[in-house]
């Protein structure tokens, strides 16, 4: 359910400041689907402002940024959407006080409703490859599959960032990838073995099936593109998320498997080999080792086990 109010009925000087806003989220290397959010619930916001007489940004205080807070609640929005659309608020208000429009931010004291603790699911080893034997790799699709299901398990890859690799990306010989993560931030990170034949098999011998007849294999119609479609283009998110449901219904593993989990997965399974939390973060490409940490409640059954097994004074 939707403000009653329309679309237009924002200010356009409201707007301007707001499209100056998000060009600056862009400059930073914010991405594509992040600005249109921001943009979808600023202009809510400031639809909101207008329809309340308000001089935007240098007449809207905190009580009325409590207001609108409250305005959200009336809505059947989920907790994490009305954090979401304070947090554009609160970042809206930031741009206003850098740019000299305001001397403070009257959102910076604006908390957002606490979320319920979720943690990520996570499929056990045995259940990962039971997901990645059940690709059938005979043929060029299943090669490709393969290969990025390898990549997202073995290096904590996002779906976003595995359809964006390049060939140039790879380094096969010293078995490096490197990726562009949120924020045009960029890591280097190690390829295992059985990722780095997966990927080489693929190249070899699937990819070049996929691309188009008469073009190079990096092409300028698949942007140079690692991962192809049956077209001969670049993948897309959804082509992700297609292939994860079909290979979790063959392997008959957990049905709410989405294409992220093997992001959790690879977090998880380190963590429970011993490896070290800061390690884990540069990996994951997380700014905060509090976003990381999340993974060690994951992983406390696997340490009660441990404890279980190893401590002289855990069982009678």
């Amino acid at each position: 359910m939707e403000a009653a109010y329309q679309p237009g009925d924002a200010r356009e000087e409201d707007l301007e400041i707001l499209e100056q806003y998000l060009q600056s989220l862009a400059q930073a290397g914010n991405s594509e689907k992040t600005i249109v959010a921001y943009r979808r619930d600023c202009r809510h916001f400031l639809r909101f402002v207008a329809r309340e007489g308000r001089d935007f940004p240098g007449d809207v205080d905190y009580r009325f940024l409590r207001r609108y807070a409250a305005h959200l609640s009336g809505f059947d929005y989920q907790k994490s959407s009305i954090s979401r659309k304070l947090s554009s608020v609160r970042g809206l208000f930031r741009f206003c006080r850098a740019e000299g429009l305001i001397e403070a931010s009257p959102a910076d004291s604006l908390s957002s409703p606490k979320l319920p603790s979720k943690l990520p699911a996570v499929l056990r080893p045995t259940e990962v490859e039971a997901f990645l034997n059940s690709i059938d790799t005979s043929k060029p699709l299943g090669m490709r599959d393969r290969a990025i299901f390898e990549l997202m398990y073995g290096c904590g890859l996002r779906s976003e960032e595995v359809i964006n690799l390049d060939l140039v990306d790879l380094d096969l010989e010293q078995e490096e990838l490197t990726v562009a993560g949120k924020g045009n931030k960029t890591r280097v990170l190690p390829v295992g073995e059985v990722a780095n034949y997966a990927v080489r098999v693929y190249l070899e011998q699937g990819r070049p099936e996929l691309v188009p007849d008469g073009e190079k294999g990096d092409d300028v119609r698949s942007g140079g593109a690692m991962f192809l479609s049956v077209r001969g283009r670049r993948l897309g998110t959804s082509d992700i998320r297609r292939s994860t449901t079909k290979y979790v219904r063959k392997a008959s593993v957990n049905t709410n498997t989405s294409s992220h989990v093997f992001r959790h997965c690879f977090a998880t399974h380190l963590l429970e080999g011993g490896a070290d939390l800061r390690a884990v973060q540069e990996l994951l490409g997380h700014a905060a080792i509090s976003t990381t940490q999340r993974y060690t409640h994951v992983s406390g059954a696997h340490l009660r086990k441990v404890y279980e097994r190893s401590h002289p004074r855990a069982r009678e």
